[in-house]
């Protein structure tokens, strides 16, 4: 009892020494909060629309007239045709990410993204309350749009505020308190769909993306600071070509590997998300009660997040670098879908669910991260929101379709093609491993122990 009391007054110790040398980490922590937090309360929401039975809820009328003149069924395809329709999204988005990024300064276009976030937030509570036909699909289709965005936004600033060294001593911190917003989104969820209804979670959503906004306002000397003594300028627009990340991508050994390892990560999770879909949909009847699952579900995902973030992330990634944080998760995947495809019973799904985004949380995407800041602005901004929009959604387009495929031989199937690509996301986890030896430690002259102070 002792020597536990003692590692936490450690534990506490170092995070109080992180909050003296890092002001900042505050904000950033709060920033992260705020926004897993409003997505997590929309989160259930969207996944309940993805399990929906129910085509008129989701799609267009136009659309399911359209299926029925030519005999098909559109509930059958829900998630299929979603994933299509987000992947469009992402690739029509993608250059007009870009060219923002290319024109404007940071302290421009960050409020603009988190401004139109807002404002359509209020459009959907509109369409929600209103009951307007195709609700469903545009929100789910959103819905991924903002989440990735939001967050590849989010920690492409986190690496204009911190540095590499600093990077790893906060990483884990920023990220728990992310993971105490995912845990408090779907309890919000949980407890006040059913009261207030689906529309009216939209607005506390948008509360909480308008604290984001602060957050972004306050960080902002900070980050100004730190890239004026990296590269000698004082937040001016990058310029160069809005399709400039695509071009990084592929010429950068580094950004290869992340994208194969992003495509094949995705994978897995498709699969997973799938099968859960379909279980969800044969055992609950109505949208609130699909969301109050799904909420139930995020909870013990980020219930072992934020123990794993506590106990291992951060001394993992101090003692070992990014190597454990990226591998072990593989390894982890992989053993789950052997077990899957010898026995696929529902429980275990859920299991291997829980098992494999907490790990995506609480140790991959870390490592991942800390990359960003050993690189320049356009592979923060740029290149990153490729992998994470472009190739994120690419996979899910890819593998939703496959799972659809497979799903008439069965599930033992399923996830035994799961475990070959499981296989391609460590091959991917060690490429990383490797490019990143590449990488110089610390690409400029900057003080290690905090960021620096805004002038």
């Amino acid at each position: 009892m002792i020597s536990e009391q003692a590692g936490a007054d450690r534990r506490l110790g170092r995070f109080r020494a992180a909050l003296s040398a890092s002001p900042p980490l505050w904000w950033a922590m709060l920033y992260f909060f705020s926004l897993l937090c409003g997505y997590y309360v929309l989160r259930p929401v969207r996944d309940a629309m993805g399990a929906s039975s129910d085509a008129a809820a989701v799609f267009p009328r136009g659309l399911i007239a359209l299926g029925e003149r030519f005999g098909i069924e559109l509930g059958e395809f829900t998630l299929q045709l979603l994933f299509t329709a987000t992947f469009i999204a992402m690739v029509v988005l993608q250059p007009l990410y870009g060219a923002l990024v290319s024109r404007f300064p940071r302290r421009v276009f960050l409020p603009a993204v988190y401004l139109a976030f807002i404002a359509c937030l209020f459009g959907f509570w509109w369409a929600f309350d209103s009951a307007i036909p195709g609700r469903g699909a545009a929100f789910f289709v959103w819905v991924a749009v903002f989440n990735l965005f939001a967050v590849t936004v989010f920690w492409s600033f986190m690496a204009d505020v911190f540095d590499n060294a600093n990077a790893k001593q906060v990483y884990g911190y920023i990220g728990a308190a992310g993971t105490v917003g995912a845990l408090v989104g779907p309890a919000i969820t949980r407890f006040l769909v059913e009261p207030v209804g689906v529309a009216n979670l939209l607005l506390v959503s948008a509360g909480f993306l308008g604290i984001c906004l602060l957050c972004i306002m306050k960080l902002r000397p900070w980050a100004r600071a730190r890239e004026h003594a990296r590269e000698g300028i004082d937040g001016q627009a990058m310029g160069g070509s809005m399709l400039a990340g695509l071009r990084l991508v592929w010429q950068r050994p580094l950004l290869r590997a992340l994208a194969l390892l992003m495509f094949f990560g995705v994978g897995v999770g498709t699969l997973l998300y799938n099968e859960q879909a379909r279980i969800v949909r044969a055992a609950f009847a109505t949208a609130e009660e699909r969301a109050a699952f799904y909420s139930m579900l995020d909870w013990a995902i980020n219930g072992l997040t934020i123990a794993i973030q506590l106990l291992l992330t951060r001394f993992l990634l101090q003692r070992y670098g990014i190597a454990p944080l990226l591998l072990l998760p593989a390894f982890a995947i992989m053993l789950g879908f052997a077990a899957l495809s010898a026995s696929p019973l529902p429980m275990l799904v859920a299991i291997v669910q829980i098992v494999t985004r907490a790990s995506e949380f609480s140790l991959a995407k870390p490592a991942r991260e800390t990359l960003y800041t050993r690189v320049d602005r356009e592979e923060r901004y740029k290149a990153k929101a490729v992998i994470d929009t472009a190739v994120y959604r690419g996979g899910d387009l890819t593998f939703v379709w496959v799972h659809k495929a497979l799903a008439t031989l069965g599930s033992s199937m399923v996830f035994l093609a799961g475990l070959g690509i499981a296989l391609g996301m460590a091959f991917g986890a060690w490429r990383v491993v490797r490019a990143e030896r590449t990488l110089p430690q610390d690409p400029r002259a900057e003080p290690a122990h905090a960021p620096p102070k805004p002038t």
